[in-house]
């Protein structure tokens, strides 16, 4: 019995192997003990370009402080949309130092790191680290407009690897070759990762401007190579580069840059000033006011147009005029007067 099921599996591992060969359709003559001379031809198909090795493990851990408000939180959930190497945790305590991250990274598995710190309810700054060894870079984060906000018309596939575009600039200065290299290492997605799509149909661009680096997100459009912007976008102010991650020595200080105390302070100093200057100027009108008239003299030409008036003769009146009656009503007066006539004609007579 053991002997059948001997031969039984072998004719089915030949039928298996059989209908798997790509001449299956062919009829395959079986093959007896004499007439194998050789080892059997065998048949290798390349795996598809998704199921390749995945030799880059970069993760990118991507959380932030407690005191964000919506629009940071937006955005941070739009990276981990468009970055598939990214993972997530809970809000760090303000409490905490910044060098409990890189244990946090150690239990995520991650080498890389984003970390969104909120300040005053108002100021966001960016954390950029290579953890655990570094460098990292801190930045003020400014102008963020989210991908529900901004209601672009481009629409990427999700999961699909990006273009990285470099301003000429981040090749002439040594601290933007760093950061170019940073950039590159966190938001580049690794080749064949499990969550990544084997295809590249958006476009990521750094480009500094007015000593600041500007993020945006553009579509690849098949048709004619076109872009079409997506979001999100936001602008990066440098304020240092540092040797380890989350602190060390201070390889780069932006000279230019100006804290949001600092021009809020600013601010504060100018609407003062011009408050300030009317005030003064009420005080200088107010002075001008109560200060003596100066008389200016009499002008002799301005006699010359004046005529004289005729003199009239001055009549005193010795008797006193009589009194007029004041009647309302016109007819009562008509005839008082004509009583008065009468009165004289009498006497007259």
């Amino acid at each position: 019995m053991a002997a059948k099921r001997k031969r039984g599996a072998l004719a089915a591992g030949k039928a298996k192997r059989a209908r798997s060969s790509p001449n299956a359709g062919e009829a395959v003559p079986e093959e007896g003990p004499q007439e194998r001379s050789g080892p059997p031809q065998e048949y290798s198909i390349p795996p598809p370009v998704s199921q390749g090795k995945w030799k880059n493990k970069e993760r990118v851990l991507i959380f932030s402080s407690r005191g964000i408000n919506f629009r940071t939180r937006h955005l941070m959930q739009d990276l981990r949309t468009l970055m598939p190497h990214s993972k997530a945790d809970t809000k760090m305590d303000r409490k905490d130092q910044l060098f409990v991250i890189n244990e946090v990274c150690e239990m995520k598995n991650c080498n890389k790191c984003i970390f969104f710190e909120a300040k005053k309810k108002q100021d966001l700054y960016m954390w950029l680290s290579n953890t655990p060894q570094g460098p990292s870079a801190k930045f003020l984060v400014q102008n963020i407009h989210t991908l529900a906000e901004l209601k672009m018309t481009g629409n990427c596939l999700r999961g699909s690897r990006p273009l990285l575009s470099f301003d000429p600039v981040f090749d002439r200065e040594p601290h933007y070759a760093l950061l170019k290299e940073l950039f590159i290492q966190i938001f580049s997605t690794p080749r064949y990762h499990p969550k990544s799509q084997p295809f590249v149909d958006h476009v990521f661009t750094f480009t500094v401007t007015d000593e600041r680096i500007w993020f945006r997100n553009y579509q690849i459009i098949e048709e004619d190579a076109s872009l079409v912007e997506i979001g999100p976008r936001f602008v990066l102010n440098l304020i240092k580069i540092f040797q380890g991650s989350f602190g060390g020595p201070t390889l780069y200080e932006n000279p230019h840059y100006q804290s949001p105390n600092t021009h809020r302070r600013l601010i504060r100093l100018s609407v003062a000033a011009k408050f300030r200057e009317k005030q003064q100027v009420k005080e200088v009108q107010k002075i001008k006011k109560k200060g003596t008239k100066v008389l200016v003299e009499e002008d002799p030409t301005e006699v010359v147009f004046e005529t004289p008036a005729e003199e009239k003769p001055v009549e005193i009146q010795l008797v006193k005029p009589e009194s007029k009656p004041i009647v309302k009503d016109k007819k009562k007066l008509r005839k008082i007067q004509r009583k008065k006539q009468k009165k004289l004609f009498r006497t007259e007579g």
